[in-house]
């Protein structure tokens, strides 16, 4: 599976453009997004128009939202290993110009400082990402094809120069980073508590805020380990107001993890193709 320009989706922290994710954890997408024709005039979800023309959100910044959002970095970055399910929806143009709505599920194991794995499953293209701190790869068993390139010795590095060569970028990247309140804070304009809330069956604190061109929720743990249960983020400088979601289950924070998890044996069988921004043999989904 070579990565195409179709991955690429910038963070919450990062601008806003249409986005389809790359997988979360990855998705294909912004390709498809971009050579689709413009929706009609009154086309989209219902109710879109009228929120995009209306009257913008007033900025606010409540430190407790910010202080819940750093203990929830807290509890990550001093994990030195973690696995967690997360399952995604992602909205897509289709050639009518309507939003439809892909569903996949994501299994990620990360060790620090440089071990990361991820398989994808569902409605995205099916393949399984591998870095070791020495490279990265990813695999697609459908197409019998798989990408490796040189990385850098850890996982921050990783994650950047990973989009920078391939477009590839995982929706949940802020939270793999070393230090995700540095991430989920960069440009950002506004902070509040929306209130208590229950995912899952998991108390949680539902938290709301504004980054330049995005509007983000995420919702965390209320009780010790502060984990992140829900992210919704909308993309309000992009025709048709763009969302995705992930939900994230199973948090393992100490998982038993082995070298082997983390490196990629090719198969025999399988053809190995070039990284690429304009190009990818993996199957793409075309939306009729």
């Amino acid at each position: 599976m070579a990565a195409n320009a179709s991955c690429r989706k910038p963070s919450v922290h990062g601008g806003a453009a249409i986005v389809i994710l790359c997988a979360a954890l990855l998705y294909v997408g912004q390709a498809r997004a971009q050579n689709a024709p413009p929706a009609a005039q009154g086309s989209g979800k219902p109710g879109r128009a009228s929120q995009a023309a209306g009257k913008a959100p007033t900025p606010m910044m409540e430190q407790h939202a910010l202080e819940l959002l750093k203990s929830m970095s807290a509890t990550l970055s001093a994990t030195r290993a973690f696995t967690y399910r997360s399952r995604s929806t992602v909205e897509v143009p289709a050639k009518t110009g309507q939003f439809v709505t892909l569903f996949a599920q994501s299994d990620v194991a990360l060790q620090r400082p440089n071990k990361l794995s991820v398989r994808v499953t569902g409605e995205a293209p099916n393949f399984d990402f591998y870095y070791d701190g020495k490279t990265f790869a990813a695999y697609s068993a459908n197409n019998h094809v798989y990408s490796i390139d040189s990385a850098p010795e850890n996982i921050d590095g990783m994650l950047k120069v990973i989009e920078q060569k391939t477009g590839i970028h995982f929706p949940s990247a802020d939270v793999m980073f070393s230090d995700p309140y540095a991430m989920l804070t960069n440009n950002l304009v506004s902070a509040f508590v929306v209130g208590p809330a229950t995912v899952d069956g998991q108390a949680c604190e539902h938290l709301a805020f504004i980054s330049r061109g995005v509007n983000w929720e995420i919702w965390i743990d209320s009780g010790e380990r502060a984990l992140p249960r829900r992210l919704a983020v909308t993309y309000t400088d992009a025709q048709n107001l763009p969302r995705f979601l992930v939900e994230f289950s199973d948090w393992n924070l100490q998982p038993n993890l082995a070298e082997a998890d983390f490196g990629f044996k090719p198969p025999a069988d399988a053809k190995q193709v070039p990284f690429s921004s304009r190009t990818a043999p993996l199957p793409q989904k075309t939306i009729q």
